[in-house]
């Protein structure tokens, strides 16, 4: 189904349950991979999905279509990740780099993520980044995203998201050479 029928689906309040049923289907498990990079738990990352798709069906009405409904939601999804990646380190009056050791733990034992020692070694140079920075990257990298459409999603210009992803390169770059 078009977003552009989902939409008019979300609409309707005789078929707004219905609509937002396919909305999550055909969007879940995309938002799922983008903030489980980020969270690295599995049950965190349920839980961030489960909030982005609440603040959706509670913020439809104020969906101006000036992007992709896709867009949109991502960047809803991007916004409650860095949130939970805040709130964790507020939460527990912690340091980034125990959340950042948490995270990698929970890659050691096996997240899910791929088995390769070369995929582990870049999550875990991936936990190394400033939160945004690590977005950007895994937008590109990942989800092969254009600047264009992280620029649309995150608010930020395309220069300084280029600038934003050479860092991240160059500390991932530096992480892999020297561990």
């Amino acid at each position: 189904m078009e977003e552009q029928e989902i939409l008019v689906k979300l609409r309707d309040p005789e078929t707004r349950n219905f609509g937002f049923n396919i909305l999550v289907r055909h969007y879940q498990e995309r938002l799922y991979w983008h903030i489980r990079k980020m969270v690295i738990d599995h049950d965190d990352a349920d839980d961030v999905v489960q909030e982005t798709f609440v603040k959706v069906w509670k913020n439809i009405d104020k969906f101006r279509e000036d992007a992709s409904l896709y867009t949109w939601i991502y960047k809803i999804a991007t916004n409650e990740c860095l949130n939970f990646l805040n709130k964790k380190k507020k939460r527990f009056f912690i340091s980034i780099n125990d959340v950042n050791k948490e995270l990698e733990s929970k890659i050691d034992m096996g997240s899910n993520l791929s088995g390769d020692q070369i995929q582990l070694k870049l999550q875990k140079a991936l936990l190394k980044l400033p939160d945004k920075q690590r977005m950007v990257f895994n937008m590109k990298y990942f989800d092969d995203m254009k600047f264009e459409q992280i620029a649309e999603i995150t608010g930020t210009s395309v220069g300084a998201l280029k600038a934003s992803h050479h860092h991240a390169v160059k500390k991932i770059e530096d992480f892999l050479n020297h561990d």
